[in-house]
């Protein structure tokens, strides 16, 4: 009888002793959940909620924004972001190709430890998956908050000049909050809480949008008012709502019990926030909306954000409460004080306030379980687990707060300044008039029944 040559065993080198499956595949599974509210959620999005002729500009820009993210994460932003020291606020450049397959040992040692005896089950300190899933879920982060800053000026701003402004903002305004709050910078290291960005990405994002609608200038005052496709906006917005699973579920960097009380908490918070702005809406209005709902399910997203994995279940309730009322007042009731700037969506509300909201409760509500759970900081707790600790975090998440939106208009406002003294800001007056066709010589809608210009081209170039 013939012998039967045994099955090849697999390279252990391929799946290496310190790696954890599980971690690694919930981490890939984020970092996708991540990059689909960028493209395609905000771009469903924005396109539903502009005109039509501005439909597919709009969908352009998040889906420039994750593209142009790419080359500049891994060839410099990412160690800027995550590498070694170069400033208290920002680290050296340098790529991230995933050469070394394995995460820097360089914090390990002090959180090994923790594991050995149980206290964590994988602290988030020290992921056990390659460097390259850490990079992909980064990158998703880094793309999804540059176009988020495109909702505030959807419909103006030259295509030329969001081009450019997606590498230099990435590089010069994104890494500097990152590095400082997560990647081992001076207000990491001073004990601010931001569990997934509500400050890095949010707060960031909604100063930044509203700067730049500065900069860029209004809309067309008959455009101002105008809606769109609002079954395209709901889709999309859906897509946002159940990405941040990954968004927040992601963030302790494995699949751990963090995790699942950051997923649990981030939609009690939204749909907590999202009856309480229809709540308000029904009392002032008489009837509820559906923009409105949707607004109030991204406040509720954004504020929870930053606490997700740091507070209980009844605070994430309190907080989408807190979501639903505080920015629904500041885009409606006081929007005639601080609406002098054209912010197409509203990003000011939707994402500054509610992020430095959420940022101030995290340290109200902080349990201290839940925070030696997701990173071991000594102290670490929310105002009413102790007077003392919890006030000065307060204090810290205030002035975090402040050092995030404040590097942003500057760095923001230098950024399209120099922009301006190459390509226009705006676009022309043509541009303005006629949107997408003139833009980009198509239109999302061919409502006339001709030929999309550019589908006609290349048909003609076929046929010749």
């Amino acid at each position: 009888m013939a012998s039967v040559s045994p099955v090849p065993v697999a390279s252990t080198a391929a799946v290496p002793e310190w790696l954890n499956k599980g971690d690694n595949a919930w981490q890939m599974l984020s970092a996708t959940l991540v990059g689909l509210q960028g493209f395609p959620g905000l771009a469903l999005f924005y396109a539903g909620a502009v005109t039509r002729k501005w439909a597919l500009s709009s969908a352009f820009m998040p889906l420039y924004a994750m593209a142009a993210a790419m080359p500049c994460w891994t060839l410099w932003a990412h160690n800027m972001a995550f590498g070694r020291r170069l400033l208290p606020f920002v680290g050296r450049p340098g790529p991230a190709l995933a050469q070394d397959y394995m995460l820097s040992q360089a914090l390990l040692p002090s959180t090994l430890h923790l594991r050995s005896n149980g206290e964590v089950e994988t602290a988030a300190m020290a992921p056990l998956y390659p460097s390259a899933s850490m990079v992909l879920f980064q990158w998703a982060f880094a793309g999804v908050t540059v176009g988020l800053v495109a909702g505030a000026v959807l419909g103006r701003m030259g295509v030329k000049a969001w081009m450019a402004f997606v590498p230099l903002w990435t590089t010069l305004s994104y890494t500097v909050g990152a590095y400082s709050i997560w990647g081992g910078g001076f207000l990491f290291h001073w004990g601010v809480m931001d569990y997934s960005g509500g400050y890095v990405v949010h707060l960031a994002a909604g100063v930044s949008g509203y700067t730049a609608a500065y900069w860029v200038g209004p809309r067309r005052k008959e455009e101002e008012m105008a809606g769109g496709n609002l079954l395209l906006m709901v889709a999309g917005a859906g897509i946002l709502w159940m990405g941040w699973t990954g968004f927040n579920g992601g963030d302790p960097f494995s699949a751990n019990t963090d995790s699942s009380v950051a997923v649990l908490n981030t939609h009690i918070c939204a749909t907590t926030s999202i009856l309480a702005w229809i709540c308000c809406d029904v009392v002032v209005r008489g009837r509820p909306s559906v923009v409105g709902a949707v607004q109030g399910m991204i406040t509720g997203l954004v504020c929870i954000t930053p606490a997700a994995g740091l507070v209980q279940g009844w605070a994430a309730l309190l907080m989408g409460v807190a979501s639903g009322t505080l920015p629904w007042y500041t885009m409606n009731a006081a929007a005639a004080m601080i609406n002098k700037v054209d912010d197409t969506l509203g990003i000011l509300h939707t994402h500054a306030v509610s992020g430095v909201l959420g940022g101030v409760l995290t340290g109200v509500f902080a349990h201290p379980t839940l925070c030696n759970m997701f990173l071991p900081v000594t102290g670490s707790r929310g105002l009413i687990y102790g007077v003392s600790a919890g006030g000065v975090q307060v204090l810290k998440q205030v002035a975090a707060a402040l050092f995030v939106a404040g590097w942003n208009v500057a760095a923001t406002s230098i950024i399209l300044v120099v922009i301006r003294a190459l390509v226009p800001l705006r676009m022309t007056e043509e541009e303005l008039l006629a949107g997408d066709i003139a833009v980009h010589g198509e239109e999302a809608y061919n409502v006339s029944g001709g030929t999309n210009s550019t589908l006609s081209h290349d048909t003609e170039v076929g046929n010749s």
